[in-house]
């Protein structure tokens, strides 16, 4: 989840700073230019006061024009020199008065054109095209009108070069770029916080759930951080846990006392049915038959028990052999096996080591083994093979009986169930799940698939990683 909340929340901050990041760098960009026109345009209002006197002592005749004429193109030079910025005063015919340098001309069309036509109308320039840092051969013209006796006479033009302006514009936006990728980054270190905050809480309460998940039922959340809502939630979890935990112990407990509770009568009852069965003639088939359904019911409620005390007891966790536990069970089973006719064979690995319960997969184990010889006919065999596969250690336990269907290997391990082509197989159809109850207490797990050509395989899995600390 952080791995798309966190991404989420960085575009969102960046769109944000970049929103507010382009405004500011054009707005410094408009600034920058703005302050070069506005002194151009103080400067262009200086020369056009000179140029006044000039165009006034031609017009009254005066003997002084020429010397008054010989000064401002003094001044445009000086200028021109000092700032290298082209000045000159045109007539309206487009023809210069003045300038400097002496062979600059206006432009004959473009923006330069348009503000000689804007101050030949009375309009000084002031919003002039906004010139950017990669336009290298970039110009600032500004026109200002030199206004006599209310009419325009000239105009004095200024052309300037652009490059300190660029470089100040360029330089506020590696600043305002600068700040941005600051501000970034403290917005990802919040981001990263803020993630980590949320999500607390919700890695706490999957941990909880996949530990209930995987029968530890005493796992639970302690809400002591993260938003309101999800401290909410994780204390909700701990009472549904709670009442989950609950039931299932009361679910225990009913069929451990049940269990136990009915086997005093029962073997009540089969010693009586014993005691009457001395009264009637030996041989006699019903008294045979009781026998035989008195210690079937006894080997179920013997098997209940077991299977509510698989579900209660505490998995004792350790680092074990597993290679060493298969081949001792393998030992004790194979005087059974060949009693039966049956190969009880063992390959793979001999060591290797697992993090399980050694009771309860030894118990598992021998009921895996037991079922496994149980179908499998004489002159058969049965394999146990001990393999590692990454992060797991698996037994497998493949036979040669009759093996399931599909749809039967999807209800195998339910409790009481078995294959209506087996009910006369001596059995309660509880093995199987009190082993998946014993192996779920340390992370294992039971699983099943057909052995062709026939045949059942089994695989008990265990982790080869310890538990994780609570």
């Amino acid at each position: 989840m952080r791995a798309r909340l966190l991404p989420l929340l960085v575009i969102l901050m960046a769109g944000t700073l970049l929103a507010l990041g382009f405004p500011l760098a054009v707005s410094l960009a408009a600034g920058q230019q703005q302050r070069v026109v506005v002194d151009r345009i103080d400067d262009s209002a200086r020369f056009a006061a000179l140029a006044q006197f000039v165009i006034d002592a031609r017009g009254s005749g005066s003997t002084g024009a020429d010397e008054r004429e010989e000064t401002l193109q003094h001044e445009l030079g000086r200028y021109h020199e000092l700032y290298g910025i082209r000045v000159g005063i045109f007539n309206r015919d487009d023809n210069a008065m003045v300038r400097s340098p002496g062979w600059w001309r206006l432009p004959e069309s473009g923006e330069g054109r348009k503000a000689f036509s804007e101050a030949l109308a009375g309009r000084r320039s002031h919003d002039p095209p906004q010139v950017w840092p990669w336009q290298t051969n970039g110009k600032l013209l500004v026109a200002s009108p030199v206004v006599l006796d209310g009419d325009v006479v000239a105009v004095v033009a200024t052309e300037s070069p652009t490059d300190l302006m660029r470089g100040r514009i360029l330089k506020g936006w590696l600043l305002i770029a600068g700040g941005l990728a600051a501000a970034m980054l403290v917005a990802f270190g919040a981001a990263l916080r803020l993630t980590s905050w949320v999500l607390k809480p919700v890695r706490t309460l999957d941990a909880a759930a996949h530990g209930i998940a995987t029968g530890r039922m005493n796992s639970r959340v302690a809400a002591a951080s993260g938003p309101p809502e999800l401290q909410r939630l994780a204390h909700s979890f701990n009472e549904m846990a709670d009442n989950v935990e609950e039931a299932l112990e009361q679910q225990r407990a009913f069929v451990a006392d049940a269990s136990h509770q009915l086997r005093n009568p029962l073997a009540a009852l089969l010693l009586r049915i014993e005691l009457l069965a001395l009264e009637l003639p030996e041989g006699n088939e019903e008294i045979a038959s009781v026998r035989t359904e008195g210690k079937r019911l006894t080997q179920v409620l013997d098997d209940l028990l077991d299977l509510a005390l698989a579900e209660h007891a505490s998995a004792e966790i350790s680092l074990i052999d597993i290679g060493a536990l298969a081949a001792e069970r393998i030992a004790a089973w194979r005087p059974y096996a060949e009693e039966k006719g049956v190969r009880l064979t063992e390959t793979g690995r001999t060591a290797v080591t697992g993090w399980a319960d050694p009771i309860a997969l030894s118990s598992a184990l021998d009921a895996v083994i037991d079922n496994a010889l149980k179908f499998t006919p004489a002159g058969e065999e049965v394999e146990v093979s001990v393999a590692a596969e990454g992060r797991t250690v698996v037994v497998v336990v493949a036979d040669r009986g009759p093996g399931l269907t599909e749809e039967e290997l999807q209800r195998v391990g339910d409790r009481f169930w078995r294959s209506g082509r087996h009910q006369n197989i001596k059995g309660s159809g509880l093995g199987l799940s009190i082993s998946r109850a014993l192996l779920a207490g340390g992370g294992g797990t039971l699983s099943y698939e057909t052995n062709p050509p026939h045949g059942l395989r089994v695989t008990v899995t265990v982790p080869r990683t310890g538990p994780e600390p609570s």
